[in-house]
């Protein structure tokens, strides 16, 4: 497993944006598929994005789909999550999450119990 750390969560208006990163310890982090999820106060975590170990490919929610943008740079062990356009149904604790090659078994980009590796959060509150 890798360690995983947010940052980059804050206050912003309806119609900015804001860019979360995510850095992760270990050597394995390039062999790691990378998602970001969200939870809202009362609402279940849900999937946000997902891109693939070598960032080939990337998978979105509809409700974000055209508005942010997943990337990862595995020279540095970071992955980002880019948020534009931003509403206030955005707001919630943003978590990364990794899934490893034994991971992959468990289901899709799209499913939480397909990431063995979470951090802690980071919030994003949206006013509008």
């Amino acid at each position: 497993q890798v360690q995983l750390v947010e940052s980059g969560g804050g206050l912003v208006q309806a119609g900015g944006s804001l860019r979360l990163s995510c850095a992760a310890s270990g050597r394995t982090f390039s062999t790691y598929a990378m998602g970001w999820f969200r939870q809202a106060p009362g609402k279940e975590r849900e999937f946000v994005a997902a891109i693939t170990w070598n960032g080939g490919s990337t998978y979105y929610a509809d409700s974000v789909k055209g508005r942010f943008t997943i990337s990862r740079d595995n020279a540095k062990n970071t992955v980002y999550l880019q948020m534009n356009s931003l509403k206030p149904e955005d707001t919630a604790v943003y978590y990364c999450a990794g899934r490893g090659p034994a991971d992959y078994r468990r289901g899709s980009y799209y499913s939480e119990a397909s990431y063995g590796s979470w951090g802690q959060g980071t919030q994003v509150t949206v006013s509008s």
